[in-house]
């Protein structure tokens, strides 16, 4: 069975800074486009960023350029968020994504609180 662990999530202060790690196994990881959504109280669930496999292609909602990252390491089947700049209207459970389009297969997490709040 394909587990998605997030962590790394929790209550931070405005203009802070928290790293999501997100490990997804047992699967080939370097054959998953990996992303990061994120669901707000009352809104959809959006997508935050993505970076795809092998090219490593990376794209950011535009509400986060230019202050988060996303990067992974296959050798360890994990994939990152690094947040700078928080501010609250970053509040938000954020999810991890793994997707094989062409083997149509497509896992989540279960999701991690990130607060940003003074």
């Amino acid at each position: 069975q394909v587990q998605v662990v997030e962590s790394g999530g929790g209550l931070v202060q405005p203009g802070g800074s928290l790293r999501l790690s997100c490990v997804v196994s047992p699967i080939t990881f370097s054959r998953y486009a990996m992303s990061w959504y994120r669901q707000a109280v009352g809104k959809e669930r959006e997508l935050v960023a993505s970076i795809s496999s092998p090219a490593g292609t990376i794209n950011y909602a535009t509400s986060v350029k230019g202050r988060f990252t996303i990067s992974r390491d296959n050798a360890k089947s994990t994939v990152y968020l690094q947040m700078n700049s928080l501010t609250p209207e970053d509040t938000a459970v954020y999810y991890c994504n793994a997707l094989w389009l062409s083997g149509g297969l497509d896992f989540w997490g279960q999701g991690t609180q990130v607060t940003v709040s003074s």
